[in-house]
């Protein structure tokens, strides 16, 4: 089957940013009446829950990656048969996967106490609220998720998005309206059932518009033995990525509770909350583009793939570096006027989380072409490595120097063994023929870039004020002209910013 690539990612960023707005800006609005309606600390058991239960995602071990990777040659090619056969599959493993979270989340309520440094607030029951989140996150396996697949194969991410709106939009304006209107302890339960009804009508509306859309795939077959040495090599690998991708997200929070507390998790999860914002921003071009590149991989040649790779990522660090810039320059003085003095961290965390957001950011387009490619079980080595690194050095720097420390043990992995192992193999394993140094010493000179974008933009408004939203709104113009003008500065004359101002011109016009 004929997939157009540009269409469905055109189709998709669009969509993708209307979602945004609505899934980032209203859970803003929930988060801060919380922290002013319930407190800081029911806030910080909101962001340990989350955490425990990213863990327990671990038993996905990717299987919905590599389930969508095995279905782009079969849509390629009209093969029916295979694609029903893959989503018999998928549902029997997510049928398994949920339980398997189930029964593990049960076993670990007994222990909850041992990770909240100060105690749960009185008036609540761990136990029952963290059966909530439990339950919510395993009401994904067992609702109809595997054939969210077909959407995402399809690369009709746009879809998922409009029914992620509807869901996450109600959801929201339920929760509001409850901690507006019953500011008591009790709310928090309600809160909690509120979140475990929108994930099961998310899951039924993409089932429903699968079952009308794609009404010639359904759960039956089985599967060729060549395909399932593929999908057991790839989850072997996806694995231990997925293990890597938790440390990295979720132990932060669950060694800030044990170490400091739930109050000091709270800050950490406002800065993240920007960060992950923002990330969820950028996601959006990466998901969007992903399907595409997938369909490109098996129909074109690498010589195109190599230029749109370089294309591609010239595009996304300009981005990159213009946010990075941003975020800085306007993080404390946001975060003044949102949540005030008492929940801020000193300038010195901020710069650490944009570095963490920088860090989270440089690889994002090497990452989209190794999961399009498929090199999960390339990277599971780059992974475990990464993996052991981070909770090493979280005990040793969070011992040490607290929420500073803990950021620090994830930017230093990211960097390091993430960013840079990551290149080695996409282009040991791909791109044999072009040269990795040249990937490297770009992004070097993109940090550079950034680097003195910084200086020049805190220069520029070094005279305003940072504690009010007129101070935010002047550093907000003066961050859309500055680090752009650093960054057209420094690339004009170079052969990407030609290659990549040619390409814009042709789709635009």
């Amino acid at each position: 089957m004929k997939v157009n690539r540009t269409k469905n990612a055109k189709r998709n960023i669009i969509v993708g940013i209307i979602n945004k707005c609505v899934v980032l800006i209203l859970p803003f609005i929930v988060r801060t009446v919380f922290i002013y309606s319930l407190g800081a600390e029911y806030l910080g058991l909101n962001s340990l829950f989350t955490s425990i239960l990213s863990v327990l995602n671990v038993t996905e071990l990717g299987f919905s990656s590599a389930v969508v990777y095995c279905m782009y040659k079969p849509i390629a090619n009209d093969d029916e048969k295979t694609i029903n056969a893959l989503l018999k599959f998928y549902k029997k493993v997510y049928s398994v996967i949920g339980t398997i979270i189930l029964c593990l989340g049960l076993i670990l309520m007994p222990f909850l106490p041992h990770l909240i440094n100060g105690g749960c607030p009185p008036e609540l029951n761990l136990y029952v609220l963290f059966l909530f989140y439990l339950l919510n996150t395993c009401a994904s396996y067992f609702l109809f998720a595997y054939k969210k697949s077909i959407l995402e194969a399809f690369q009709r991410r746009d879809i998922i998005d409009w029914n992620n709106m509807i869901s996450v939009g109600l959801m929201n304006l339920f929760q509001l309206t409850l901690l507006l209107v019953w500011k008591s302890p009790k709310a928090y339960y309600v809160y909690l059932a509120i979140m475990l009804l929108s994930t099961m009508l998310n899951n039924i509306l993409n089932s429903k518009i699968v079952d009308k859309k794609y009404s010639q795939y359904h759960c039956k077959g089985e599967l060729s033995g060549d395909i399932k040495g593929v999908l057991k090599k790839q989850v072997s690998g996806l694995m231990i990525t997925r293990i890597c991708q938790m440390t990295r997200t979720s132990c932060d929070s669950i060694f800030i509770s044990a170490f400091v507390g739930l109050t000091m998790t709270t800050i950490y999860g406002n800065y993240n909350m920007i960060v992950t914002t923002l990330v969820g921003v950028m996601n959006i071009l990466t998901n969007a583009m992903l399907a595409g590149v997938g369909n490109s991989i098996v129909s074109e040649s690498k010589e195109k793939n190599y230029k749109d790779f370089r294309k591609f990522n010239f595009i996304y660090m300009w981005i990159s570096i213009w946010s990075s810039v941003t975020l800085f320059t306007l993080y404390q003085n946001f975060m003044r006027v949102w949540v005030g003095e008492s929940l801020m961290l000193t300038t010195y965390g901020a710069l650490l989380f944009t570095l963490y957001y920088y860090a989270l950011k440089i690889g994002d387009i090497r990452a989209m072409y190794s999961d399009a490619i498929g090199l999960w079980w390339e990277n599971r080595n780059r992974a475990v490595i990464e993996m052991i690194m981070n909770i090493l050095l979280n005990f040793i720097l969070g011992k040490l120097y607290g929420i500073y420390g803990i950021v620090l043990a994830t930017i230093i992995p990211l960097v390091t063994v993430n960013f840079i192992g990551g290149a080695q193999i996409l282009f040991k394993n791909y791109f044999k023929l072009y040269s990795m140094k040249i990937y490297l010493f770009d992004n070097i000179k993109f940090f550079l870039t950034m680097a003195v974008a910084i200086i020049l933009t805190g220069i520029a408004t070094y005279r305003i004020g940072d504690t009010s939203i007129i101070s935010l709104a002047l550093r907000g113009v003066i961050c859309l002209i500055v680090p752009n003008a650093v960054f057209w500065l420094c690339y004009r004359r170079s052969d990407d910013y030609r290659e990549t101002r040619k390409w814009i011109l042709k789709k635009i016009y």
